[in-house]
């Protein structure tokens, strides 16, 4: 489980495909973001939940299921390009951003960018099943980062990033037709399940 407040970037440096599994090594920017990892960790990068399966002071590895790997924005990836990271929660930490369980739901477009004032202002396709998963006000996790919905109509949302989230991810990079790695929030899926479901 995550929070969607990642911890650092990192690059990926090789992508090795075969036809069983795909393996995929980074490099994160800062070397703490290692610090006590170990063996079979969870790790979000961009958003996806994968395992920590070999790692040194610079570098570590994960493995994708080619199911995994056509579902998220890896497949269309390149070596040094920027990556999302972040460590599972400890329980007992705060909660500052929303529970982000690291399981896309799909990969969708940037229409629109534009800035606001200090702040980026970016318009995203809202996939036809996810129609009434996100909601203004609302969390999603793009690219594993939470951030709050502003506007939602005719298949498309709007979210803002701050200087902040500017500055720690690589969502300042996005440019129109980007695509990137969508969660909607776990809870809405629930409510939504019962109330198709009867259960009100």
């Amino acid at each position: 489980m995550f929070s969607g407040l990642v911890n650092g970037t990192g690059v990926i440096k090789e992508i090795n495909q075969n036809s069983k599994t795909i393996t995929m090594t980074i490099a994160p920017t800062h070397n703490q973001f290692l610090d006590d990892a170990q063996i079979g960790d969870s790790i979000s990068i961009d958003g996806t939940c994968l395992t920590i399966e070999k790692f040194d002071d610079n570098h570590f590895t994960v493995s994708l299921m080619p199911q995994n790997f056509e579902k998220t924005t890896f497949k269309n990836r390149n070596i040094n390009e920027p990556v999302n990271l972040e460590r599972s929660l400890v329980v007992g930490s705060r909660l500052e951003g929303h529970i982000v369980t690291g399981h896309v739901d799909e990969v969708t477009q940037v229409l629109e960018r534009c800035t606001n004032e200090n702040a980026i202002e970016l318009v995203i396709k809202l996939p036809h099943r996810l129609i009434g998963q996100v909601v203004p006000q609302g969390s999603v996790a793009i690219n594993g980062v939470s951030l709050t919905v502003m506007n939602v109509e005719n298949g498309r949302f709007s979210v803002g990033l701050i200087p902040h989230t500017q500055t720690v991810t690589n969502l300042d990079t996005l440019q129109a037709n980007d695509l990137v790695n969508l969660e909607t929030d776990i809870l809405g899926k629930y409510v939504m399940a019962n109330v198709k479901a009867g259960n009100y």
